[in-house]
């Protein structure tokens, strides 16, 4: 009996043993948090923030700066306010949004720091700076908000903010925590491997009320934070600010570009917004108006508006047409009102007048020829076969696919297919007297400005094209992605382009265009008037200069502005000439644009 008993003294110590060698390794393996409040109460773990890679224009002009900026960190377990009402008016905080920031830090962590307020700016910090001993639990947490100089290029450049759970996640929880900045658009989500560095940690003293006393032995446990790459910019500051000047009260999009590099001088979306309204503490607010803004000035134009694009669309056919030995550049053709309207005042036209004027009925003689290329005596199929051969063509010059441009969101456009067109209107039930509008750049073809901007690349180097980006450099090393010097080549003689270039020459010089014309260089060009069932027709314009060796190449949509020849024409040639000559000339043009009162 004695025995049993003490037998089971034994396996009561044994097991009472058990568990508290089981709950010690509970805290000190498994949860972290009775460590970690330790630790705190006499070292607080730093985090240490890399400045942000700085993004510079193309002659090393900073188009996006770091400043310093202080987060007031809280630490839930640790607070102890007393007087709330002095506080709250120390703080300058409403009751509600204590409340709200605590509880929301509390549910984070009662032991670990959360962001209390974010981003004072030295003036607010010094404000505050005194007060904080007075309440233990809250310190200060160094770091850098983004800076923009210049003012403009905002949709281009993008902006970061807080990371979010679900960012965190998808990004790394390795690489982010609560409270980190993120690129959220633009560049500086695309750069964001490239630009954001790596962070630091540095532990230091504090004593009772948070007040550090000095680095924790002596830095043995501290690592340096390491700075992002910087970024050189394909952009040209001052032509960018010209040319968001004159889109001023329009709504649409200007993209010029170098076109034997594909580098992006100029990037525009109409209307925009300040890129500093998106840093610092008023970043939610400011967010929340340009959200609610009718105009939608975060919509990015050049690379997710889509439009119909008229009769820039044109050349494309008749390049397709000449390449497949469908056209003869002498070739005539009447100019039969009766098909379809035109508004030149011609007879008749040839592949020369036919681009120079814009005829609409030598356009639409031209798709017919290339959708009856005689695969069969049965109009439908025949059409269908011919469809598929235009459309493998025209999806050469950069259509209705992402052109892989360094920006997110970019779009496709859209080019149909025979399968869109046999669910519309059923198999073998639609032939080119269905659909001949696609011949003048209406009906369901769609384009971005990107793709307009792409397409005059391709005639300004008579058949190639690289792909747009705006990212020159990058770090100190001077890389540039592989994609961005890959030559994209149409393969059609250059024979054909040559008498391209001179009809567009003859565009602008006296043709559609010459409200663009200028007497002291030469500009390549197409215009373009794209309905729209919604008000007043959206004026395009793509072209280039000089015409030969050209240096610019350029596309402009205006939304609800009419012809391309009496708006999107003339301020792409005001825009040519700055980058071209660094100044205006023809100041009359200048003013009559900045009125925005377009004649017809």
């Amino acid at each position: 009996m004695r025995e049993n008993r003490k037998q089971l003294i034994q396996l009561a110590i044994i097991l009472i043993s058990f568990a508290f060698l089981v709950k010690l390794f509970f805290i000190q393996v498994i949860d972290s948090k009775y460590k970690e409040d330790a630790m705190n109460n006499a070292v607080h773990k730093v985090i240490v923030y890399p400045y942000r890679g700085v993004i510079f224009d193309r002659n090393n002009k900073m188009l996006v700066a770091n400043t310093p900026v202080f987060d007031i960190m809280m630490v839930p377990r640790k607070v102890n306010i007393g007087d709330t009402a002095q506080f709250l008016q120390n703080f300058n905080l409403s009751k509600e949004d204590y409340i709200k920031t605590f509880l929301a830090a509390k549910k984070y962590s009662q032991v670990k720091p959360s962001v209390f307020l974010p981003t004072l700016g030295n003036e607010d910090f010094a404000r505050i700076q005194d007060k904080l001993v007075n309440y233990p639990g809250f310190y200060v947490q160094a770091r850098s908000v983004r800076n923009y100089p210049y003012k403009c290029l905002a949709n281009a450049l993008g902006y970061i903010g807080e990371v979010s759970q679900e960012k965190i996640e998808l990004l790394g929880v390795n690489n982010y925590r609560a409270g980190d900045y993120v690129g959220i658009s633009g560049i500086e989500e695309k750069y964001e491997p490239e630009l954001r560095g790596q962070r630091g940690v540095k532990y230091v003293m504090v004593n009772v009320k948070g007040v550090e006393k000095g680095s924790f032995l002596e830095g043995k446990f501290d690592t340096l934070s390491v700075a992002g790459k910087d970024l050189k910019a394909t952009i040209d500051i001052e032509l960018q600010q010209y040319a968001e000047l004159l889109m001023q009260g329009q709504i649409g999009s200007i993209v010029a570009i170098e076109p034997k590099t594909g580098e992006v001088l100029a990037f525009v979306s109409s209307p925009s917004y300040d890129p500093n309204l998106l840093t610092g503490k008023d970043f939610s607010k400011n967010y929340r108006k340009l959200v609610l803004d009718s105009l939608k000035p975060l919509f990015n134009r050049p690379l997710m508006a889509m439009y119909p694009p008229g009769s820039t669309f044109k050349p494309i056919n008749y390049m397709i047409a000449l390449k497949l030995g469908l056209l003869d550049t002498n070739q005539v053709f009447p100019c039969q009102r009766s098909l379809v309207n035109c508004h030149g005042r011609h007879s008749s036209a040839n592949f020369h007048t036919g681009v120079q004027y814009s005829c609409n009925p030598y356009a639409y003689f031209v798709f017919k020829k290339l959708m009856y290329q005689g695969f069969s005596t049965n109009a439908f199929v025949d059409t269908r076969k011919s469809f598929e051969v235009w459309r493998e063509n025209a999806l050469k010059f950069g259509l209705a696919k992402k052109l892989g441009i360094d920006l997110p969101n970019e779009k496709n456009g859209n080019l149909p297919s025979v399968k869109f067109y046999n669910k519309y209107f059923g198999e073998n039930r639609w032939a080119f007297e269905t659909i001949y509008s696609l011949g003048l750049g209406q009906g369901e073809i769609l384009e971005t400005p990107i793709q307009l901007a792409n397409l005059a690349c391709i005639f300004a180097n008579r058949g190639y094209y690289y792909t747009p980006h705006l990212i020159k450099s990058i770090g100190e090393k001077r890389m540039i992605r592989k994609e961005y010097v890959e030559k994209h080549e149409l393969n059609i003689n250059k024979i054909y382009f040559n008498s391209m270039v001179e009809a567009m020459e003859d565009v602008v010089s006296a043709g559609t265009a010459t409200m663009a014309r200028s007497t002291v260089m030469s500009i390549c060009g197409k215009t373009g008037t794209a309905e729209n069932p919604h008000g007043k027709d959206h004026s395009l314009f793509f072209g280039f200069a000089p015409k030969d060796n050209p240096t610019i190449a350029i596309a402009v949509v205006m939304e609800n502005a009419g012809w391309g020849a009496t708006a999107a024409a003339p301020l792409a040639s005001l825009v040519i000439e700055k980058y071209l000559r660094k100044e205006i000339k023809r100041s009359y043009l200048e003013d009559y644009i900045r009125k925005g009162v377009f004649f017809e």
